[in-house]
This record gives C-alpha cells, sequence and structure tokens, in this order.
C-alpha cells in the first residue's frame, strides 16, 4: 500500500463509486478535520452512511476504519503548518485538563512504541553500533534534542562518535565527507520531517556506510532508505511534537550499548568520577 493515503485515493480514484467519490473528495480538501472524525461523522458531513465509510476503508486496503483514520493523521502530520497544528489541537484536545491530556498521550505512544519496533532491528541496531569504526548522528530542528542527547553518552561510550551540526546545508556534508564503509550513520526525524536529514543518510549510504533510521513510521521519508529502521511513535501536540517515545527508545540503545560493553564501561565512569571530583564539575552535596 501507497504511503500516504492521498497517493492512494488519486490512484483509486476511477474505480470509485459516487459515494465514495465524496468521501475521497472531502478528505483531499479537508485532511485536517478528516483526521479526528468517526467514521459516522464522516459518512453525516459528506451525506452517506457510516456502513459506506467503513466499506470504503476496505476496499481502499485498510482493516478498518481506525487504520484508515490512522493514515490521514500520519499524512496530516508531515503536511500540516504550525497554525494549522494548533488549530486541530484546539479541536481535539480538553483545554481543561492539558497536563493528563498530554501525558496520557505520551503513555499510549510509548506502548505504541513497544509493538512498532521489533527486537530484531534494535539488536541489529546496537551490534551496528558498536562494532563501527565512526558513528555519526544527525538530527535536525526538532531532532536536534534527541541527537545530542544520543551523541553525548555515546561520546563516553564509543571512540569516534560525530555529532553533526545543525548549521548551513553544505558543512553538514563537509561534517560527514569522510563518512565510507564501516561506519554507521544515525538519522533521527520526525514531522515536519527535516530534508537536511534525508539528503544527508542518502549521501551517507552512497559511500557505504550503514544506515540507522529512528523515525515515527512508514510513511517516513527514513523509511526508504535505512538499512535499520527503529520506530518509536511521536505525536502531534499543537504547535510541537512529543518526543517522549524516541527519548526512551534512545535510553534503551545506550543502554544496550553499554551492556554490551560493561567491563570497558566502568572503567571509563571510574575514570570520569575522578575527573568530575577533581574539578568540581557537579555541585557536592551538603550533609
Amino acid at each position: 500500500m501507497e504511503r500516504d493515503i492521498l497517493e492512494r485515493l488519486e490512484k483509486e480514484s476511477g474505480s470509485f463509486s459516487k459515494g465514495q467519490r465524496r468521501i475521497a473528495d472531502y478528505i483531499r480538501g479537508n485532511c485536517d478535520k478528516a483526521a479526528f472524525m468517526t467514521a459516522g461523522k464522516l459518512g453525516q458531513t459528506v451525506g452517506v452512511s457510516e456502513s459506506t465509510v467503513v466499506r470504503f476503508a476496505s476496499d481502499l486496503g485498510y482493516e478498518g476504519y481506525p487504520e484508515m483514520r490512522r493514515a490521514i493523521q500520519e499524512t496530516i502530520r508531515s503536511r500540516l503548518t504550525s497554525l494549522q497544528r494548533i488549530e486541530v489541537a484546539r479541536a481535539t484536545m480538553d483545554e481543561g485538563n492539558i497536563l493528563e491530556s498530554v501525558l496520557m498521550a505520551d503513555m499510549d505512544k510509548l506502548h505504541a512504541s513497544l509493538h512498532a519496533c521489533p527486537r530484531e532491528n534494535f539488536n541489529a541496531a546496537v551490534d551496528a553500533i558498536a562494532q563501527a569504526n565512526h558513528v555519526y548522528i544527525v538530527g535536525m530542528r526538532s531532532s536536534t534534542c534527541l541527537a545530542s542527547f544520543l551523541g553525548f553518552y555515546l561520546n563516553l561510550l564509543l571512540e569516534n562518535v560525530h555529532i553533526i551540526q545543525d548549521t548551513a546545508q553544505s558543512e553538514v556534508y563537509e561534517q560527514i565527507m569522510r563518512i565510507k564503509n564501516g561506519d554507521v550513520f544515525i538519522g533521527i526525524s520526525y514531522p515536519r520531517y527535516s530534508s537536511r536529514t534525508v539528503k544527508a543518510m542518502s549521501y551517507a549510504k552512497a559511500n557505504g556506510a550503514t544506515a540507522v533510521g529512528i523515525t515515527d513510521g512508514d510513511s517516513s521519508p527514513l523509511a526508504g532508505l535505512a538499512d535499520i529502521l527503529l520506530y518509536a511513535k511521536s505525536d502531534m501536540i499543537s504547535f510541537l511534537d512529543s518526543l517522549v517515545a524516541p527519548m526512551s527508545l534512545i535510553n534503551a540503545l545506550i543502554v544496550a550499548i553499554g551492556v554490551r560493553n560493561r567491563d570497558r564501561v566502568s572503567d571509563i565512569f571510574k575514570r570520569l568520577e575522578t575527573i568530575w571530583v577533581d574539578y568540581d564539575v557537579y555541585e557536592r552535596m551538603r550533609g
């Protein structure tokens, strides 16, 4: 199935009945609204029965209407502007209890991520990173914080870890120009997807590096590039995306790599503790 439901609708449009064409036209023109409608509400809006909407989802190849609605949601997350995101949030979020709404959504995404990331993919990523000659980490825009966190800890555990700075596009390639076979490129990208990250991963693969993609699902442009895919779900919350689940996945990667090199890691942190004490890196607790 096509990754983008809008492409699917365009391809199948010639076979639609009159009622199905109404549904398709509405979704194409009002993706941001359709993404959060029930089957009954969508049918009422376009003037068809709820059962027609459900059959339409099935005819498109989805298991049911909820799966088609999730596909619409995935599409709009990469297409909506920040202002449009705010409008969607107003229509879907309980503004009287934002704390609970956000924390519950994060819990749901953590649970969904546990099932979205196959263990064999996770283990393959750990193996590749642990054995790499050089590790290059790229995360642009909102994913910069994820890349920095991963890079900070990998730099303590491994040698030759490079965190690519989000600077001018030409400088990104200058920072990865020596990447080659035996190296690992880790690309992190969430909606709205950074074109720089996608292009940098393409460059890394062309030069023989193993590409590890940390992203949200099959609709991501990294899905068609990465040798190893790690999925952690994010969620659209007003003008920002929740990155709780991606951070948890990155935590797991760091811990797994540390466990692979337990003795070496123990020695590293013994040396670090001495440095931290000698140079007053942390405030000493009283009492």
